[in-house]
Protein backbone atom coordinates (compact mmCIF):
# COMPACT_ATOMS: atom_id res chain seq x y z
CA UNK A 1 0.00 0.00 0.00
CA UNK A 2 1.54 3.48 -0.93
CA UNK A 3 2.11 5.94 2.00
CA UNK A 4 1.96 9.56 1.96
CA UNK A 5 3.58 11.92 3.82
CA UNK A 6 3.86 16.06 3.99
CA UNK A 7 7.64 15.48 3.57
CA UNK A 8 7.58 13.70 0.58
CA UNK A 9 6.29 16.82 -0.91
CA UNK A 10 7.88 19.65 0.61
CA UNK A 11 10.24 20.51 -1.86
CA UNK A 12 7.36 21.19 -4.12
CA UNK A 13 5.37 23.02 -1.49
CA UNK A 14 7.59 25.63 -1.45
CA UNK A 15 6.17 26.93 -4.44
CA UNK A 16 2.86 26.41 -4.28
CA UNK A 17 1.10 29.57 -2.35
CA UNK A 18 -2.55 28.10 -1.83
CA UNK A 19 -4.64 25.23 -3.31
CA UNK A 20 -8.30 26.48 -4.54
CA UNK A 21 -10.69 23.05 -5.18
CA UNK A 22 -13.76 22.87 -6.65
CA UNK A 23 -15.76 19.90 -7.14
CA UNK A 24 -18.37 17.75 -6.07
CA UNK A 25 -19.06 15.27 -2.88
CA UNK A 26 -15.41 13.01 -3.79
CA UNK A 27 -13.61 15.82 -2.13
CA UNK A 28 -16.11 18.38 -1.05
CA UNK A 29 -15.39 19.24 2.86
CA UNK A 30 -18.56 20.44 4.13
CA UNK A 31 -20.20 22.71 1.56
CA UNK A 32 -23.11 21.60 0.55
CA UNK A 33 -25.54 22.76 3.37
CA UNK A 34 -24.97 23.93 7.32
CA UNK A 35 -23.20 21.17 8.93
CA UNK A 36 -19.80 21.14 9.13
CA UNK A 37 -17.50 18.42 8.36
CA UNK A 38 -16.72 18.55 12.08
CA UNK A 39 -20.47 18.31 12.78
CA UNK A 40 -20.64 15.28 10.35
CA UNK A 41 -17.51 13.62 11.55
CA UNK A 42 -19.12 13.47 14.97
CA UNK A 43 -22.12 12.19 13.71
CA UNK A 44 -20.68 9.12 11.59
CA UNK A 45 -17.62 8.27 13.92
CA UNK A 46 -17.02 5.03 11.92
CA UNK A 47 -16.74 7.79 9.01
CA UNK A 48 -14.20 9.81 9.71
CA UNK A 49 -10.96 8.50 11.26
CA UNK A 50 -9.09 11.74 12.40
CA UNK A 51 -9.17 14.15 15.31
CA UNK A 52 -11.11 17.81 14.96
CA UNK A 53 -8.58 20.34 12.69
CA UNK A 54 -7.36 17.08 10.78
CA UNK A 55 -8.52 15.31 7.92
CA UNK A 56 -11.23 16.43 6.08
CA UNK A 57 -13.12 13.90 4.40
CA UNK A 58 -16.41 13.06 4.37
CA UNK A 59 -17.57 10.90 1.63
CA UNK A 60 -14.90 8.12 2.50
CA UNK A 61 -13.34 6.85 5.77
CA UNK A 62 -10.37 9.90 6.44
CA UNK A 63 -8.90 11.66 3.90
CA UNK A 64 -10.48 12.58 0.24
CA UNK A 65 -8.08 13.33 -2.51
CA UNK A 66 -7.34 16.95 -2.01
CA UNK A 67 -6.48 15.99 1.98
CA UNK A 68 -3.68 13.76 0.43
CA UNK A 69 -2.73 16.04 -2.15
CA UNK A 70 -2.19 18.93 0.75
CA UNK A 71 0.22 16.00 1.94
CA UNK A 72 2.17 15.53 -0.90
CA UNK A 73 2.45 19.28 -1.12
CA UNK A 74 3.11 20.10 2.85
CA UNK A 75 0.52 22.64 3.00
CA UNK A 76 -2.62 22.51 5.71
CA UNK A 77 -5.63 21.24 5.10
CA UNK A 78 -8.30 23.70 3.00
CA UNK A 79 -11.34 25.00 4.79
CA UNK A 80 -14.69 24.88 3.51
CA UNK A 81 -16.36 27.93 1.81
CA UNK A 82 -19.30 27.70 3.97
CA UNK A 83 -16.79 27.97 7.12
CA UNK A 84 -14.34 30.27 6.22
CA UNK A 85 -12.91 33.04 8.02
CA UNK A 86 -10.75 35.88 7.25
CA UNK A 87 -7.69 33.86 7.27
CA UNK A 88 -8.23 32.31 3.11
CA UNK A 89 -4.57 32.83 2.08
CA UNK A 90 -3.84 29.00 2.50
CA UNK A 91 -6.51 28.47 -0.21
CA UNK A 92 -10.39 27.42 0.65
CA UNK A 93 -12.44 24.74 -0.67
CA UNK A 94 -15.19 25.20 -2.22
CA UNK A 95 -16.60 21.75 -3.62
CA UNK A 96 -20.09 20.88 -2.80
CA UNK A 97 -21.53 17.43 -2.58
CA UNK A 98 -24.39 16.77 -5.27
CA UNK A 99 -23.13 20.20 -7.37
CA UNK A 100 -22.06 19.63 -10.81
CA UNK A 101 -20.60 21.19 -13.97
CA UNK A 102 -24.60 21.78 -15.02
CA UNK A 103 -26.51 24.10 -12.76
CA UNK A 104 -29.30 22.06 -12.81
CA UNK A 105 -27.37 18.84 -11.80
CA UNK A 106 -28.32 17.11 -8.64
CA UNK A 107 -31.03 19.67 -8.18
CA UNK A 108 -33.24 16.70 -6.80
CA UNK A 109 -30.80 16.79 -3.60
CA UNK A 110 -31.41 20.12 -2.01
CA UNK A 111 -28.89 22.78 -1.83
CA UNK A 112 -25.79 22.59 -3.31
CA UNK A 113 -23.14 24.74 -5.35
CA UNK A 114 -22.80 23.77 -8.90
CA UNK A 115 -19.24 25.01 -10.56
CA UNK A 116 -20.36 28.46 -11.70
CA UNK A 117 -21.88 29.34 -8.04
CA UNK A 118 -18.25 27.51 -7.23
CA UNK A 119 -16.56 30.34 -9.40
CA UNK A 120 -18.90 32.83 -7.95
CA UNK A 121 -17.84 31.93 -4.31
CA UNK A 122 -14.06 32.42 -5.44
CA UNK A 123 -14.38 35.84 -6.31
CA UNK A 124 -16.25 37.00 -3.78
CA UNK A 125 -13.19 35.95 -1.19
CA UNK A 126 -10.76 37.77 -3.93
CA UNK A 127 -11.01 40.86 -2.34
CA UNK A 128 -10.61 39.47 1.17
CA UNK A 129 -7.25 37.95 -0.37
CA UNK A 130 -5.96 40.87 -1.82
CA UNK A 131 -6.46 42.41 1.44
CA UNK A 132 -3.73 40.02 2.70
CA UNK A 133 -1.18 40.74 -0.09
CA UNK A 134 1.21 43.61 0.80
CA UNK A 135 0.82 45.00 -2.91
CA UNK A 136 -1.13 44.46 -6.42
CA UNK A 137 2.09 42.33 -7.63
CA UNK A 138 2.28 40.02 -4.23
CA UNK A 139 -1.25 39.00 -4.73
CA UNK A 140 -0.99 38.60 -8.78
CA UNK A 141 1.92 36.16 -7.75
CA UNK A 142 -0.02 34.42 -4.93
CA UNK A 143 -2.51 33.40 -7.51
CA UNK A 144 0.16 32.32 -10.62
CA UNK A 145 2.00 30.60 -8.16
CA UNK A 146 -1.76 28.51 -6.36
CA UNK A 147 -3.34 25.58 -7.75
CA UNK A 148 -6.83 25.40 -9.20
CA UNK A 149 -7.64 21.42 -8.58
CA UNK A 150 -10.84 20.49 -10.43
CA UNK A 151 -13.10 17.78 -9.58
CA UNK A 152 -16.35 17.47 -11.33
CA UNK A 153 -18.36 15.16 -13.94
CA UNK A 154 -19.17 12.32 -11.82
CA UNK A 155 -22.51 13.97 -10.80
CA UNK A 156 -23.85 15.20 -14.20
CA UNK A 157 -23.70 11.65 -14.90
CA UNK A 158 -25.31 10.05 -11.91
CA UNK A 159 -27.59 12.61 -11.14
CA UNK A 160 -28.23 13.75 -14.45
CA UNK A 161 -27.76 11.64 -17.56
CA UNK A 162 -28.41 8.48 -16.07
CA UNK A 163 -31.33 9.34 -13.67
CA UNK A 164 -33.89 9.16 -16.35
CA UNK A 165 -36.78 9.14 -13.82
CA UNK A 166 -36.22 13.18 -12.96
CA UNK A 167 -33.84 14.58 -15.82
CA UNK A 168 -34.24 14.63 -19.83
CA UNK A 169 -31.05 14.67 -20.20
CA UNK A 170 -30.58 11.19 -22.12
CA UNK A 171 -33.40 12.22 -24.17
CA UNK A 172 -32.00 15.30 -25.65
CA UNK A 173 -28.46 14.53 -25.89
CA UNK A 174 -26.89 11.46 -26.96
CA UNK A 175 -23.85 10.23 -25.12
CA UNK A 176 -21.37 12.36 -27.08
CA UNK A 177 -23.23 15.30 -27.22
CA UNK A 178 -23.75 15.09 -23.42
CA UNK A 179 -20.08 15.28 -22.94
CA UNK A 180 -19.48 17.90 -25.52
CA UNK A 181 -21.98 20.20 -23.64
CA UNK A 182 -20.08 19.32 -20.37
CA UNK A 183 -17.14 20.42 -21.61
CA UNK A 184 -18.08 23.83 -22.85
CA UNK A 185 -19.85 24.60 -19.80
CA UNK A 186 -16.62 23.13 -17.99
CA UNK A 187 -14.74 25.14 -20.25
CA UNK A 188 -16.02 28.82 -19.42
CA UNK A 189 -15.79 28.42 -16.07
CA UNK A 190 -11.82 27.69 -16.56
CA UNK A 191 -11.74 30.71 -18.07
CA UNK A 192 -13.01 32.68 -15.77
CA UNK A 193 -10.65 31.28 -12.77
CA UNK A 194 -8.15 31.82 -15.63
CA UNK A 195 -9.50 35.66 -16.20
CA UNK A 196 -8.78 36.52 -12.18
CA UNK A 197 -5.71 35.28 -12.21
CA UNK A 198 -5.06 31.73 -11.54
CA UNK A 199 -2.53 30.16 -13.79
CA UNK A 200 -2.04 26.49 -12.90
CA UNK A 201 -4.94 23.99 -12.99
CA UNK A 202 -5.26 20.40 -12.66
CA UNK A 203 -8.21 19.25 -14.09
CA UNK A 204 -9.58 15.11 -12.97
CA UNK A 205 -11.10 13.11 -15.41
CA UNK A 206 -13.94 11.13 -13.93
CA UNK A 207 -13.35 7.67 -13.06
CA UNK A 208 -14.97 4.65 -14.26
CA UNK A 209 -18.70 5.03 -13.20
CA UNK A 210 -20.16 1.77 -14.72
CA UNK A 211 -17.44 0.49 -11.96
CA UNK A 212 -18.96 1.87 -8.40
CA UNK A 213 -20.78 -0.31 -6.17
CA UNK A 214 -24.38 1.17 -6.58
CA UNK A 215 -24.03 0.99 -10.76
CA UNK A 216 -22.85 -2.35 -10.16
CA UNK A 217 -26.08 -3.82 -8.68
CA UNK A 218 -28.32 -1.87 -10.46
CA UNK A 219 -28.85 -5.10 -12.76
CA UNK A 220 -27.29 -3.40 -15.92
CA UNK A 221 -24.07 -5.45 -16.20
CA UNK A 222 -23.19 -9.40 -15.46
CA UNK A 223 -22.47 -10.38 -11.61
CA UNK A 224 -19.12 -9.01 -10.47
CA UNK A 225 -18.90 -7.35 -13.70
CA UNK A 226 -18.80 -3.37 -14.68
CA UNK A 227 -21.31 -1.36 -16.55
CA UNK A 228 -19.44 -0.69 -20.08
CA UNK A 229 -21.72 1.20 -21.06
CA UNK A 230 -21.88 3.74 -18.73
CA UNK A 231 -18.05 3.70 -19.04
CA UNK A 232 -18.01 4.50 -22.62
CA UNK A 233 -20.14 6.95 -21.91
CA UNK A 234 -17.60 8.90 -18.80
CA UNK A 235 -15.41 7.88 -21.65
CA UNK A 236 -16.40 10.78 -24.31
CA UNK A 237 -16.28 13.02 -21.47
CA UNK A 238 -12.78 12.18 -20.37
CA UNK A 239 -11.55 12.53 -23.81
CA UNK A 240 -13.09 15.85 -24.69
CA UNK A 241 -11.21 17.25 -21.56
CA UNK A 242 -7.99 16.01 -22.13
CA UNK A 243 -8.24 17.71 -25.54
CA UNK A 244 -9.18 20.86 -23.72
CA UNK A 245 -6.39 20.38 -21.65
CA UNK A 246 -4.49 20.55 -25.03
CA UNK A 247 -6.57 23.68 -26.42
CA UNK A 248 -5.79 25.42 -23.06
CA UNK A 249 -2.58 25.00 -22.98
CA UNK A 250 -2.00 26.50 -26.83
CA UNK A 251 -4.18 29.05 -26.61
CA UNK A 252 -2.89 30.38 -22.66
CA UNK A 253 1.12 29.83 -22.71
CA UNK A 254 1.28 32.33 -19.69
CA UNK A 255 -0.68 29.06 -17.76
CA UNK A 256 -0.32 25.41 -17.37
CA UNK A 257 -3.23 23.08 -17.46
CA UNK A 258 -3.32 19.34 -16.78
CA UNK A 259 -5.51 16.40 -17.31
CA UNK A 260 -5.50 13.60 -14.51
CA UNK A 261 -6.38 10.52 -16.08
CA UNK A 262 -8.50 9.09 -12.86
CA UNK A 263 -10.05 6.71 -15.11
CA UNK A 264 -6.66 4.54 -15.91
CA UNK A 265 -5.41 4.98 -12.05
CA UNK A 266 -9.05 3.21 -10.94
CA UNK A 267 -9.00 0.42 -13.64
CA UNK A 268 -5.48 -0.01 -12.16
CA UNK A 269 -6.61 -0.47 -9.01
CA UNK A 270 -9.70 -2.73 -9.84
CA UNK A 271 -7.69 -5.03 -12.09
CA UNK A 272 -4.48 -5.21 -9.77
CA UNK A 273 -5.64 -5.16 -6.41
CA UNK A 274 -3.08 -7.03 -4.67
CA UNK A 275 -0.63 -4.43 -6.11
CA UNK A 276 -2.40 -1.76 -3.70
CA UNK A 277 -3.31 -4.31 -0.81
CA UNK A 278 -7.23 -4.58 -2.16
CA UNK A 279 -9.21 -7.37 -1.67
CA UNK A 280 -12.78 -5.76 -2.35
CA UNK A 281 -12.93 -4.19 -5.62
CA UNK A 282 -16.92 -4.37 -6.36
CA UNK A 283 -18.49 -3.47 -3.33
CA UNK A 284 -18.10 -0.63 -0.10
CA UNK A 285 -17.39 -1.29 3.54
CA UNK A 286 -19.41 1.13 5.59
CA UNK A 287 -23.50 0.09 6.31
CA UNK A 288 -25.76 1.68 3.67
CA UNK A 289 -29.07 2.93 4.80
CA UNK A 290 -31.92 2.81 2.66
CA UNK A 291 -30.96 6.49 1.20
CA UNK A 292 -28.02 5.11 -0.23
CA UNK A 293 -25.72 6.45 2.83
CA UNK A 294 -23.78 4.70 5.75
CA UNK A 295 -25.76 4.25 8.57
CA UNK A 296 -24.43 6.50 11.45
CA UNK A 297 -23.13 4.02 14.41
CA UNK A 298 -23.29 1.34 12.48
CA UNK A 299 -19.94 -0.30 12.77
CA UNK A 300 -17.95 -1.02 8.82
CA UNK A 301 -16.30 -3.45 7.46
CA UNK A 302 -12.95 -4.29 9.89
CA UNK A 303 -10.55 -4.14 6.72
CA UNK A 304 -11.59 -0.73 5.31
CA UNK A 305 -8.11 -0.37 3.74
CA UNK A 306 -8.62 -3.75 1.77
CA UNK A 307 -11.54 -1.86 0.10
CA UNK A 308 -11.54 0.28 -3.18
CA UNK A 309 -14.77 1.79 -2.36
CA UNK A 310 -16.06 3.02 1.04
CA UNK A 311 -19.75 3.25 0.02
CA UNK A 312 -22.01 2.87 -2.76
CA UNK A 313 -19.95 5.90 -4.55
CA UNK A 314 -17.06 7.04 -3.19
CA UNK A 315 -13.63 5.73 -2.73
CA UNK A 316 -12.00 4.61 0.58
CA UNK A 317 -9.18 6.70 2.20
CA UNK A 318 -6.38 3.98 0.22
CA UNK A 319 -8.03 4.49 -2.72
CA UNK A 320 -7.41 8.17 -2.26
CA UNK A 321 -4.02 8.09 -1.14
CA UNK A 322 -2.88 6.29 -4.68
CA UNK A 323 -5.08 8.83 -7.11
CA UNK A 324 -3.19 11.57 -4.89
CA UNK A 325 0.04 9.73 -5.50
CA UNK A 326 -0.66 9.38 -9.11
CA UNK A 327 -1.75 13.24 -9.88
CA UNK A 328 1.33 13.88 -7.74
CA UNK A 329 4.52 12.01 -9.21
CA UNK A 330 2.73 9.75 -12.08
CA UNK A 331 3.90 9.56 -15.45
CA UNK A 332 1.70 10.91 -18.63
CA UNK A 333 -0.71 7.89 -18.41
CA UNK A 334 -1.79 9.17 -15.34
CA UNK A 335 -1.27 12.72 -15.46
CA UNK A 336 -0.54 15.37 -18.82
CA UNK A 337 1.14 16.71 -20.25
CA UNK A 338 3.21 17.06 -16.78
CA UNK A 339 2.21 15.53 -12.71
CA UNK A 340 1.34 18.05 -9.58
CA UNK A 341 5.32 17.48 -8.43
CA UNK A 342 6.46 19.36 -11.82
CA UNK A 343 3.77 21.79 -11.88
CA UNK A 344 3.98 22.51 -8.40
CA UNK A 345 7.98 24.21 -9.43
CA UNK A 346 7.05 26.22 -12.38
Amino acid sequence: MLLLSAAAGSSAATAVSALFVFGDSLVDDGNDNELSCLAKANFFPYGIDFPQGAATGRFCNGKTFVDALCDLLGLDYLPPFATTSSLLSGGVNYASAAGGILDETGQHLGDRFSLSQQVLNLESNLETIRSQMRDDEGYHKYLASSIAVMVLGSNDYINNYLLTSLYDSANNYSPEDYADLLINHYSRQILALHSVGLRKFLLAGVGPLGCIPSLRASGGAPLGQCVDQVNQMVGFFNQGLRSLVDQLNANHPGATFLYGNTSNAVYDMLNNPNSYGFTVVDSGCCVLGADGTCEAYAEPCDSRDQHVFWDAYHPTQAANLVLAQRAFNGAQDHVYPLNLQHLARL
